[in-house]
């Protein structure tokens, strides 16, 4: 995507350096970790159909920024599914949608956007160049801004990331699964940054990884203090209460998929290892992280995984 980054740098800057000196004064907010009443159904939504807005929230002090897209036929009267889609290091809520390719879905798709952190590049909490903002905090002040306005079910609250978004998103497991439903990382960084976890229930999530991703190995980076995916994994069907060992399958050629069975109540786990691919959200075209096809398609997968591991 030439050219782009630079005219985002000066926008990143720019937020970096917000202040409450810069944003409008707000009632100090603290973290919701549990399911919060809708208030937008009925009303109508601040933001158009079928395109994707750039909205702002005050979170920690700070001006936050965001893109929202809601299905071109939005009614809101109806309940709809809510899908954050949280971008890698060095990102921006823009490709991240491109990449994710959420918005084509019947859902309210949010693309939040990272602070500079302290490599001067945007990333989320949870890995060490991370900026010093509270993000699980961002997110729950961003979802209550969303359910003030917009019909959303309370319900159907998903999360999914790429990357540092990835890894952001299992902090989010660790620290909203009162809230949010399902959650997704793919080519996740799971840096020890991100804290202890100790989630307030039994946690559905869905993994995507490729054995040949040279910035977050399969295997692991002790040097970075990364774990392999397997390790990651196993840590995740302890806390599910699932059974140790998981049952594999080929849905396609080059890829295995691996499910965890006997979890508790609600709790769910599933990983897709794609063969050869690298530090991609795998994709059957190509797409902005790859010239290079993948053997499978993670959004579709992702949205069905979502779709049947509600909150409820």
């Amino acid at each position: 995507m030439p050219g782009r980054f630079p005219r985002w740098a000066a926008v990143f800057a720019a937020a970096g350096a917000l202040t409450t000196a810069f944003a409008a004064p707000a009632a100090a907010s603290a973290v919701v970790d549990h399911p919060v009443r809708t208030a937008g159904c009925g009303h109508a939504p601040g933001v158009p159909a079928g395109v994707t807005t750039t909205r702002h929230v005050v979170s920690g002090g700070l001006d936050r920024e965001y893109t929202v897209h809601l299905p071109a036929h939005y009614d809101p009267r109806r309940a709809y599914p809510l899908v954050l889609s949280f971008h890698g290091h060095k990102r921006t809520s823009q490709y991240q949608e491109e990449l994710s390719g959420f918005s084509a879905l019947d859902a309210i798709s949010v693309y939040p956007q990272g602070l500079i952190g302290t490599d001067g590049e945007s990333a989320w909490t949870g890995a060490p160049y991370s900026a010093a903002a509270d993000d699980v905090l961002f997110t729950s002040d961003l979802l209550n801004a969303l359910q003030r306005t917009l019909c959303v079910d309370n319900g159907r609250i998903f999360a999914a990331g790429k990357s540092n978004g990835g890894g952001f998103v299992g902090v989010l497991a660790c620290r909203l699964a009162g809230r949010i439903a399902a959650f997704a990382p793919v080519s996740g960084a799971f840096y020890p940054q991100g804290g202890a976890c100790h989630p307030s229930r039994d946690v559905p999530i869905l993994d995507f990884h490729g054995t040949a991703d040279t910035t977050i190995p399969y295997t692991g980076n002790p040097d970075k203090g990364l774990p392999s995916i397997p390790a990651w994994l196993a840590s995740w069907s302890t806390r599910d209460g699932c059974r140790p060992e998981p049952v594999s399958w080929t849905p396609v050629p080059g890829v295995v998929a691996r499910k965890w069975l006997g979890c508790d109540r609600r709790g769910a786990l599933e990983h897709y290892r794609v063969e050869g691919a690298g530090h991609v959200w795998p994709s059957t075209r190509p797409n902005n992280d790859s010239a290079t096809p993948a053997a499978i398609d993670a959004t579709p997968v992702i949205w069905r995984f979502f779709r049947t591991h509600p909150l409820r």
